[in-house]
């Protein structure tokens, strides 16, 4: 009996044990349901699929002519995984892989593929690199090769697409539109960034056989593109006032030098150019000079004299004395850089730019309350940004009669422009005020943002001020064309148009620099016509220590004047020839060019013709044709598959995807619009040919 007592407890004490196991058991699979449960699944459902971003298209910055200033355009990567590729197949294929490799790359020969290729298989390498930075046909073409052509999960093929942001211009503009490469994003790209970015999408993969991920339908949030700017920029002014502000940079081997054109009426910025000097002598664009305080020098002078005019203290008929060009104030000597000057209208003075006539007028009406003199530098705005829609443009400097570094010579040196900070913009939007009959505008770069050929956003002159009564402004414009007329700038008159501004000279001290170092500032800024004022062009230029050319009349005029021709002429033909003249080409019969319906539209009503056309084609490669009662008819461009495209007169970015798309390899020529190709449209198309686009 005790056997069995002892038996039977020994089998209650095992069967508790059991049932107390399998309640643990019970117990741990309840907590890790109920605590781990999701985070389990998730981790599961992760192994099997996964979130794909689908990339959205960066916008475009376009002019208002539809001219392409800024683009995206794909590059590839690829890499080959050939621990995937079954035996079979890489011995089956790889002689004819090689070849046509060797054929599409042509820097290596089929044998020399085969070892490489060889090699890396019995090296089981996972990530091979077969091409870098590779173009759309290149990529195609690779997908379609024996082994590649089954995909990543058989054939080992991995593609990384990427963007690379392309200026058609090159240099043009370059600053101003500014780059888009990773974190480093500047000019417009940084500005309008949001606009252009759009927004990604995304959409589920699931994996299957043989390591391949499949979209699940009906996961895709597609991506929204992002949206297009439309620039203010002139493109055909800018690139005559780039060459033109270039050629007096390396005559006199400039430091740097900027250029502005805006539109008088509406504050459109139509040019803006930025070329600094690079280590190798040449020049690029490095900076946005125009948006760098100076001291502006005797450009500076409007400002006092608009003051004075605006107070009611003088009209530009009466007389000043210049004492010779040389007038004691406190310690120091305001000297004019030509002496001889005495008692002369201060029109006059204005014109022969005499410092010490300025300096005198300001220091005889402002010197008991100078304040007044500074709160009339303050209301014009020159102590505030000019709110150009561009980012990193750095704040003035306009000291007050009660900082500790005012004294008693700073009114006079303020009245010629030193001891003040301002930028070129800053001084071309004040000229531009004097054209536009005192009316200030803000400047600005884009006149609308688009999306899908839309425009969603429209940006409208912005008035901030009137400067100056009409009384004012008709004596600040004779002022202004007697520099032009008989003044430091006489030696820029046209006979063709009317030319009203002001040169300016100041010694530079900043940045390290000394007034000793002898390096100066030219300028000139100014408007024409003179009497009918549509553009406003300011040039300033900063010259290398002690150059033998430094006044404003010598090295900054001559680009205003080259600049005002192209304006002036751009209506009768296309600018060639020296910079420095009046220049038509062309021959007498014009050859058809090819066209968005946006150009025939324009050219037709020109004629007088008008022809309706769909607006979704206005930016739409089109053909002209007529019928037998010769009416005028525009219809899209028709394209033929294996036969090479006429590109001719097209944007490149259009050029080049329709080329590309076609099996083409382009290589590009020049800058602009394409004007001729090298192969002949209709030919047949061989994929991998090699096509030369010339641009113009």
């Amino acid at each position: 009996m005790n056997i069995k007592k002892d038996i039977r407890f020994r089998v209650y004490i095992i069967f508790t044990c059991i049932c107390l196991f399998g309640c643990a058991i019970l117990i741990k699979a309840a907590m890790i349901q109920v605590k781990e449960g999701p985070k389990l699944l998730a981790m599961a459902k992760e192994m099997h699929t996964r979130f794909d971003t689908l990339l959205a298209e960066r916008g475009n910055i376009y002019t208002e002519d539809g001219v392409l200033l800024s683009s995206s355009i794909p590059e590839f990567e690829v890499h080959i995984d050939f621990s995937v590729i079954d035996s079979g197949l890489f011995a089956k294929n790889i002689d004819s892989l090689s070849r046509c490799v060797s054929r599409l790359f042509g820097d290596m020969s089929p044998e020399q593929y085969k070892e490489e290729f060889v090699q890396a298989y019995n090296e089981g390498n996972q990530y091979y690199l077969l091409g870098r930075k590779l173009k759309y046909y290149q990529y195609e073409a690779l997908r379609s090769f024996p082994i590649f052509n089954k995909g990543k999960g058989y054939g080992g093929f991995i593609e990384d697409s990427k963007e690379k942001r392309v200026t058609p211009y090159n240099m043009l503009a370059y600053r101003t539109i500014g780059v888009f490469r990773d974190s480093n994003v500047s000019g417009l790209e940084a500005t309008y960034n949001k606009d252009l970015i759009g927004e990604n999408g995304r959409r589920v993969v699931q994996k299957s056989m043989g390591n391949t991920w499949i979209p699940i339908e009906g996961s895709e949030v597609d991506p929204q593109n992002g949206k297009d700017i439309v620039t203010t920029i002139d493109i055909n002014v800018q690139d005559v006032a780039e060459h033109a502000l270039m050629s007096i940079l390396e005559k006199y081997k400039c430091a740097y030098g900027t250029c502005i054109v805006m539109e008088v009426k509406t504050g459109k910025i139509r040019t803006l150019v930025n070329l600094g000097r690079q280590p190798d002598s040449s020049y690029w664009e490095d900076f946005n000079y125009a948006l760098i305080p100076t001291e502006p020098g005797s450009t500076f002078k409007l400002v006092t004299l608009l003051s004075l005019l605006n107070d009611k203290l003088i009209k530009v008929d009466n007389l000043v004395d210049a004492q010779g060009g040389a007038i004691h104030f406190g310690n120091r000597v305001m000297k004019d850089s030509h002496l001889g000057l005495h008692v002369m209208p201060i029109w006059k003075a204005y014109a022969e730019s005499s410092n010490a006539a300025m300096a005198w007028l300001a220091y005889n009406y402002y010197n008991n309350n100078p304040a007044r003199y500074v709160n009339h530098l303050i209301g014009f705005h020159l102590d505030k940004p000019t709110g150009i829609d561009l980012l990193g443009e750095r704040p003035t400097v306009v000291i007050k009669p009660s900082s500790p570094s005012w004294s008693n010579t700073s009114l006079p040196w303020m009245a010629t422009g030193y001891g003040v900070l301002i930028t070129p913009m800053h001084t071309c939007m004040l000229y531009n005020a004097i054209a536009n009959n005192g009316k200030m505008l803000k400047p600005y770069l884009v006149s609308s943002i688009k999306e899908y050929g839309k425009e969603v956003k429209t940006f409208e002159p912005t008035e901030i001020m009137q400067v100056g009564d009409s009384s004012t402004i008709a004596q600040l414009q004779k002022c202004m064309r007697a520099v032009v007329t008989e003044g430091t700038a006489k030696g820029i008159e046209s006979p063709y148009y009317t030319i009203a501004g002001k040169t300016g000279t100041a010694q530079v001290a900043d940045k390290g620099i000394r007034y000793s170092d002898g390096v100066y500032q030219g300028s000139f800024v100014g408007f024409l016509p003179a009497d009918n004022p549509k553009y406003t062009i300011c040039v300033v230029i900063r010259t290398k220590p002690h150059s033998a050319a430094y006044y404003g009349g010598t090295i900054a005029a001559p680009v205003f004047r080259m600049v005002a021709d192209k304006i002036f002429s751009e209506n009768m033909g296309a600018w060639a020839g020296p910079l420095d003249s009046l220049a038509k080409s062309g021959s007498d019969a014009l050859p058809a060019k090819a066209a968005t319906a946006k150009g025939y539209e324009v050219l037709l009503s020109a004629l007088g013709r008008h022809t309706p056309v769909h607006s979704d084609y206005m930016n739409t490669m089109m053909e002209m044709f007529t019928d037998s009662n010769k009416q005028v008819t525009v219809q899209p461009k028709k394209m033929y598959r294996d036969i090479v495209p006429d590109v001719t007169g097209m944007g490149l970015k259009d050029a080049v995807y329709m080329l590309e798309s076609s099996g083409l390899q382009v290589e590009i020529e020049g800058k602009g619009k394409v004007r001729q190709q090298s192969i002949t449209p209709g030919t047949k198309i061989i994929k991998g040919q090699n096509i030369i686009l010339q641009l113009s």
